[in-house]
């Protein structure tokens, strides 16, 4: 197939396009225009619920989503040196906002999770996930390529700095999302047995404490073991959505679920999509989401890089891990989190999140990228 960019182009864009895994790119912009039909779907009747223009959310949407496919190309054209020293500085300004949010932010859900800087909303913890994977990974890496250097220990600390900060908000999925990406790390590292059932133990006490010590999680769960325990609503709501839908649903524009649901375009916006899709295209946005987990993990296991294997692997697991939340959430297979779609749900912060997230993996999975790493 010619292109208009020819392979012997030296320039940083022609290197760029002929080493990024193309299929891989090209899965994500199909998520991404995903996020821009179901915008137009579920966002208008909230927006006229919140006495704003009808297509205010849409415009935000579309500006959010432009911003993340530029932090997205910006970042995959980076090498995996810049990339490490970027990472290790993102982590450290959202440090300083976590702190700042504790003292400052504003109440998102019974908890303290913004702050407004220079008048827009940012979320730190979102910032600190594809950051904090990045870092544990090189220091991780690190340890075991010299010896004297604890890189294990001190990627633990920072773990535990910030699970800390992210408890204190309190924030217990995103404090589940990064344990679970840096056991996923700490595992493919090479880590024993013994401290892997030791992680496991660990992280069942957390799950068990979570639910004594925070009434909201305490909450959640009771409603999902017992509907009648408490309000149900948005997920009877979700479930009336698909069974409204069926197969190929009533059409687009022709819902009526997003009238009444209120996070119809954040957390339950894969309800919005099964009834005017239909089930079918929920199935394959599903398989949409698993081609890009599988596919990434397809690239980098070829790879003999231990930091681009732990990189990308904690990415690809917060990636694919917000996804199946989600959409598990909705389907009520568990208890209802606040987390949104990736690129498909309405957000600032999360959506350039997953930009800068998904241009590290697109960079580390480039062609020239792994030779450079591997010499």
């Amino acid at each position: 197939m010619k292109t208009a960019i020819a392979r012997t182009d030296n320039s940083v864009l022609g290197r760029w396009w002929w080493s990024v895994d193309h299929f891989l790119l090209g899965a994500l912009f199909a998520l991404l225009g995903t996020g821009v039909v179901l915008a137009f779907s579920a966002t208008p009747p909230v927006a006229e619920r919140l006495k704003l223009e009808t297509y205010y959310l849409i415009k935000h949407q579309v500006v959010f989503l432009m911003l993340s496919v530029a932090v997205m190309l910006g970042i995959s054209m980076q090498t995996p040196q810049t990339i490490r020293r970027l990472s290790c500085c993102v982590l450290a300004a959202a440090f300083v906002l976590l702190v700042m949010v504790l003292a400052h932010g504003s109440e998102i859900k019974g908890s303290s999770r913004g702050i407004r800087l220079f008048g827009i909303s940012v979320q730190p913890s979102e910032i600190a996930k594809p950051a904090f994977a990045v870092t544990a990974a090189w220091l991780i890496a690190l340890g075991k390529q010299q010896e004297k250097f604890r890189g294990t220990l001190i990627a633990g600390i920072v773990y535990a700095v910030l699970a800390g900060l992210l408890i204190k908000q309190p924030d217990f999925g995103m404090t589940v999302t990064v344990s679970v990406i840096f056991g996923t790390e700490l595992f493919l590292s090479g880590i024993s047995m013994i401290w892997t059932y030791i992680l496991i133990l660990c992280g069942a006490t957390g799950a068990v404490s979570a639910y004594f010590l925070f009434p909201h999680v305490q909450s959640r769960v009771d409603r999902f073991l017992n509907p009648e325990a408490g309000d149900t609503f948005q997920v009877r709501t979700a479930m009336e959505a698909f069974k409204n839908g069926g197969l190929l649903g009533r059409g687009p524009g022709e819902g009526t679920i997003k009238n009444v649901l209120p996070d119809a375009h954040t957390d339950f916006i894969m309800a919005v999509a099964a009834e005017e899709y239909g089930l079918l295209i929920c199935l394959a946005i599903t398989a949409l989401f698993a081609v890009i987990v599988l596919r990434g993990f397809y690239l980098i296991f070829k790879d003999k890089n231990l930091f681009t294997l732990l990189a990308v692997s904690g990415l690809l697991v917060q990636f694919g891990l917000q996804a199946l939340i989600n959409i598990a959430s909705t389907l009520s297979l568990i208890p209802t989190k606040g987390m949104t779609l990736p690129f498909i749900s309405y957000g600032g912060s999360s959506l350039v999140s997953l930009g800068f997230g998904m241009g590290i993996v697109l960079a580390l999975t480039r062609s020239t990228n792994t030779l450079k790493e591997n010499k």
